[in-house]
């Protein structure tokens, strides 16, 4: 009873003297627990940072989720992305899709990208990571090295290996300075190397990111349980396939799902170093879209592509998603 309900039980024993003080005090806590309970500060407090969401929320809808639910209706229809006229096609765009040479191959060409970055990117990133995991003196310096790459621009990275690509630039440079001239090449001027110098740009960029992932969980991999296995005698390939890699099964499912959503979308690499080119040998989906909307102004064909896109990343990424998952609490 607060010192407020104690002062008022006190005033009505001296108004009626021949009331008892308990009386006095089971009407006082009727009159209380009549009373609507406030919500307690600590309740109060919970609630509110729902609020304060909302905001955010509401720009979040009016900036994306309404202008992409109102562009994916052009997707149904053949507008140009300038005349106001524009009419109803119906599936028409994503039956175009299907029967065109330029969106099958850039189909072909996103998935062997995505395939190879996440395979590629992972292999060596996991390598680092063990590597600068060791006790060499050199380790620090060389994590600082390796992720260098990855705080970079794209469009930089992808602007100076443009340049050392180049049938003049630093690579064929090198290789003729070093007695290798017969291995110079127009790296970005012939298909199937133009491809692969695109991968080997994504992958030396973002290995080290990948590093930093796996190289966090070898660090939360006790070293009790690598001394206890050393002592049954397994060996190091041994300790590496039966407790690290079930124990980064985290950071593999972190590293594969970035790997993986990255390569689907890829843009800024392609466009700046080949623009898709030569011929069609690099075009991906990403630069398939901006070419139809911004240079063919078919921006009703390219919404079509964009929607197709996202599904597929969707699918995609959702099923190994749970798939990794499921891995993951099997190896627990």
């Amino acid at each position: 009873m607060s010192d407020r309900d104690t002062k008022e039980v006190t005033s009505e024993m001296e108004a009626d003297p021949g009331a008892s003080a308990t009386a006095a005090a089971e009407r006082r806590l009727t009159s209380i627990g009549s009373r609507p309970r406030r919500p307690s500060r600590r309740r109060r407090r919970a609630r509110a940072p729902g609020w304060f969401l909302l905001p955010a929320l509401v720009l979040y809808a009016f900036v994306v989720l309404v202008p992409s639910v109102r562009g994916a209706g052009y997707a149904f229809t053949d507008w140009d992305g300038l005349n106001p006229v524009k009419h109803f096609v119906g599936l028409g765009n994503f039956r175009q899709m299907w029967s065109d040479p330029a969106a099958r191959g850039a189909l072909r060409q996103t998935l062997i990208i995505a395939v190879a970055i996440t395979v590629v990117q992972n292999a060596l990133g996991l390598a680092l990571a063990m590597g600068v995991h060791s006790l060499i003196k050199s380790r620090f310096v060389l994590r600082v090295l390796l992720f260098a790459p990855a705080v970079m621009t794209p469009v930089v990275t992808a602007a100076l290996w443009k340049y050392m690509l180049a049938p003049d630039g630093a690579i064929n440079g090198l290789l003729d300075g070093v007695g290798l001239g017969s291995w110079q090449q127009n790296w970005l001027g012939r298909g199937d190397l133009a491809l692969a110098s695109v991968i080997g740009v994504i992958v030396w960029q973002f290995a080290g990111y990948s590093m930093v992932i796996f190289l966090a969980g070898l660090q939360g991999i006790p070293a009790e349980i690598h001394e206890a296995a050393a002592v049954d005698g397994a060996g190091a390939w041994q300790r590496f396939r039966r407790i690290v890699l079930p124990l980064l099964a985290p950071a593999t499912t972190i590293n594969l799902m970035l790997s993986i959503i990255g390569g689907l979308k890829l843009f800024d690499q392609v466009w700046v170093m080949t623009a898709g080119g030569p011929g069609n040998a690099t075009e991906t989906l990403s630069t398939l879209i901006y070419k139809n909307a911004f240079q063919f102004n078919e921006y009703g064909y390219s919404v079509a592509i964009a929607i197709v896109l996202t599904i597929f990343v969707a699918i995609i990424s959702s099923g190994q998603y749970g798939l990794l998952r499921r891995q993951e609490r099997a190896a627990r």
